[in-house]
C-alpha cells in the first residue's frame, strides 16, 4: 500500500453553501413538491438553453420518463450503445420495448452513426445515444438519421452537463436529453436526474409521468368535482425529486463551470504526461465538441504490455488509486444474455472493455494526487513492458 489516502475515481464536491441550502429547506414548510423543484428546473433549463426541464428522483427514472413520453411500447425497438451503464437500455425494457445495440466508434468510443443505420428496421422507434465520458456524440449525423426515419432522439447525457456540440449546449439539441446528479457526476443532488426538452407535449407528459399519471390541469380533465379534484389519467410512477435534493442542486449548479474548469485542468495534465507513452492511448476529443470530462478513460495496449488488465487494476488499487472500469458492455450482463444478446458481437465495445481503465477525476483532487497517479502509472507501465512486441507473458 502507498502512504497516500485512497483516491476514489470520483466523488462529490460540497461546501458550506451547499449544506446551508439543504438546511434552509429542512427549516422551511416544504420538503418535497415545493418551490425548490421549479427553481431547480428553471435553473437547469437556463444553463443548457432548453425551454423545459423536468426533475426526477434519478437519472434512470428520467430515462424511463423519456421513453414513456416518446411513446415506446411493446414491439418497439430502440437503438443504443452497449458501452454504457445498464440504465440506458433498461429504460426501454421498462416500457416493453426491445433495446438494439449498435457498436461504438473506435476513436471517440461513442455510438457509431454508421452502425445505427445498419440496425434500423420498421420497428425502430427511437435512438438513445450516450455521451460517453462527457464527449458529445456525433449528434448532427444521428439527428439526420432520426429525421429521415421519423425516429425520436433521447440523448443520455448523464456524463455531459456543460458539454457543447458545434457551439450548442448539450441539453438543447436532441428531442429529449437526460442529465444525472449522482454524487460522482458534475453536480449532485444525492440521487436525481432531469429531462430537458424544447417540446411542450413531451414536457407535459413527463410532468404527469413522474407523479402517478395525475393531472390537476382542469383543461385536461374528463370531469371536475371541485377545486380539490385531480385525475389519474394513465399509470405513472412516483419519480418525484424532493425539495431537499433540488436545493442542493441549485447551489451546486452555481459552481458547475468552476467544477468543469478543474476537470479540464486535470485532464490536460493526464494527457500531457501520457500522450507519448506507446503503451497507452489517451482519450481523443473531436474538433467540434467540448467534452465535460465526467471520467478519464485510459486505454492500456495489451499488445505492448506483459500484464493483464486485472493485474494492472489490482496494482493501481493496491497503490490507493481508486481506478474503475467504464463499462462492462451491457450485452455481457447475465440478464441480457438470458434475453438472447449472448449471440451478439460488438467488437469495438468489447476491445475497449478489454483495455480501458478509468482514472480518478473530480474537482477536489489536489495537484499532488494527480502527480502521484501519473508517476505511479508510469512506474507500473515501465515494469510491465514486453521486451518486444509480440512476446508472450
Amino acid at each position: 500500500m502507498s502512504d497516500h489516502s485512497f483516491i476514489p475515481y470520483g466523488k462529490q464536491s460540497l461546501d458550506e453553501e451547499d449544506i446551508q441550502a439543504v438546511v434552509n429547506v429542512l427549516r422551511s414548510d416544504y420538503l418535497t413538491t415545493g418551490p425548490a423543484i421549479n427553481q431547480f428546473e428553471e435553473a437547469i433549463a437556463a444553463y443548457v438553453d432548453s425551454k423545459y426541464a423536468v426533475a426526477f428522483s434519478s437519472g434512470t427514472a428520467a430515462l424511463h420518463g423519456a421513453c414513456f413520453a416518446a411513446g415506446i411500447t411493446e414491439g418497439d425497438e430502440v437503438i443504443t450503445t452497449p458501452m454504457t451503464f445498464v440504465a440506458s437500455s433498461n429504460c426501454v425494457l421498462y416500457q416493453g420495448g426491445t433495446p438494439i445495440f449498435a457498436d461504438i466508434d473506435p476513436v471517440t468510443y461513442n455510438i457509431n452513426p454508421l452502425e445505427i443505420e445498419k440496425k434500423i428496421t420498421n420497428k425502430t422507434k427511437a435512438i438513445i445515444p450516450v455521451d460517453f465520458t462527457g464527449q458529445p456524440c456525433e449528434l448532427e449525423e444521428i439527428i439526420e438519421i432520426a429525421r429521415r426515419h421519423k425516429l425520436i432522439v433521447i440523448e443520455d447525457a448523464a456524463h455531459a452537463l456543460g458539454a457543447t456540440y458545434r457551439g450548442q449546449k448539450i441539453g438543447s439539441i436532441s428531442d429529449m436529453t437526460m442529465f444525472s446528479f449522482h454524487p460522482v457526476k458534475h453536480i449532485t443532488t444525492g440521487e436525481g436526474g432531469v429531462i430537458t426538452t424544447n417540446n411542450k407535449v413531451y414536457y407535459e407528459k413527463l410532468l404527469a409521468f413522474r407523479s402517478h399519471g395525475i393531472t390537476r390541469d382542469r383543461s385536461q380533465m374528463m370531469d371536475d368535482h371541485g377545486p380539490w379534484y385531480y385525475e389519474m389519467q394513465f399509470l405513472g410512477y412516483n419519480y418525484r425529486m424532493t425539495d431537499i435534493q433540488a436545493a442542493l442542486g441549485i447551489s451546486q449548479l452555481r459552481k458547475s463551470d468552476q467544477f468543469l474548469e478543474r476537470r479540464k485542468e486535470i485532464v490536460e495534465k493526464y494527457n500531457w504526461h501520457f500522450k507519448d507513452i506507446k503503451e497507452v492511448v489517451i482519450p481523443k476529443q473531436s474538433a467540434f465538441v467540448e467534452s465535460s470530462w465526467h471520467i478519464y478513460v485510459l486505454r492500456f495496449c495489451s499488445n505492448v504490455l506483459q500484464v493483464s488488465k486485472a493485474k494492472l487494476f489490482n496494482e493501481l488499487r493496491n497503490c490507493d488509486i481508486g481506478v474503475n472500469v467504464h463499462y462492462i458492455p451491457v450485452h455481457k450482463q447475465p440478464y441480457y444474455k438470458n434475453l438472447g444478446y449472448n449471440q451478439c458481437n460488438y467488437l469495438e465495445a468489447e476491445h475497449l472493455y478489454e483495455e480501458a481503465i478509468t482514472l480518478p477525476l473530480f474537482p477536489s483532487m489536489t495537484d499532488q494526487e494527480v502527480e502521484y497517479i501519473i508517476q505511479t502509472i508510469k512506474r507500473i507501465i515501465s515494469t510491465n513492458k514486453r521486451t518486444k512486441v509480440g512476446d508472450e507473458e
